[in-house]
């Protein structure tokens, strides 16, 4: 029996085959978030006018570098998969794909921005659990645009402690404040109300 029992594949293995082996109706998206697999479905008009700006000023502001932006791919860390929003990293991915070819390794992506969807789960998922995980990942940068945060806010993570699962560095400002990459290739890059639309009422 002890022959049999060490013989078994950990679990984290197991939740990953079990979430490569996944095929779900459109409109929804799967993701391993500390160890389960979360399913979602894909955001609603205002999620997606956000994040269709964010991209395509990301788009514009990078131009032609070796860095581009992108959107529906997963990032992969160790047994883990995420989908976030919008991401950045090498415009090259092929050197940086996982040993399956479903994704990117966490350690190429050099920002990732998340927009909050509307219900309890999905706000406890990136105000908390992708919060933890892109720290304990080593995301150099990580923006969070949460229409559900009083009138709308921006909070900019920097300087992961992967450690601790938390940030050195967090700045939070209410819509209507531009807020500003700080480090990386999107250095300078400013997310304000031209991407988040005006303070909510």
């Amino acid at each position: 029996m002890a022959a049999l029992a060490h013989e078994m594949p950990e679990l984290d293995e197991v939740v990953r085959q079990a979430w490569k082996a996944m095929e779900l109706p459109e409109g929804y998206r799967a993701e391993i978030i500390e160890g389960a697999i979360e399913v979602s479905p894909t955001g609603h008009l205002s999620h997606a006018r956000i994040v269709n700006r964010l991209r395509n000023a990301l788009v514009h502001f990078l131009g032609e570098g070796e860095y581009a932006a992108y959107q529906h791919a997963n990032v992969i860390f160790r047994r883990k998969g995420w989908i976030p929003d919008v991401f950045v990293a090498p415009e090259d991915l092929e050197p940086y794909a996982d040993e399956d070819g479903i994704g990117v390794d966490a350690a190429a992506v050099r920002l990732i921005v998340e927009v909050v969807s509307p219900g309890e789960r999905n706000q406890d998922r990136d105000r908390v659990r992708k919060r933890r995980e892109y720290a304990r990942a080593g995301i150099p940068v990580y923006v969070l645009i949460d229409d559900y945060d009083g009138q709308g806010a921006l909070t900019l993570f920097t300087g992961p402690r992967p450690d601790k699962a938390d940030w050195e560095d967090i700045h939070r400002v209410a819509y209507g404040t531009d807020i500003t990459i700080s480090k990386g290739p999107a250095k300078g890059f400013v997310i304000g109300e031209a991407i988040t639309g005006p303070k909510r009422a």
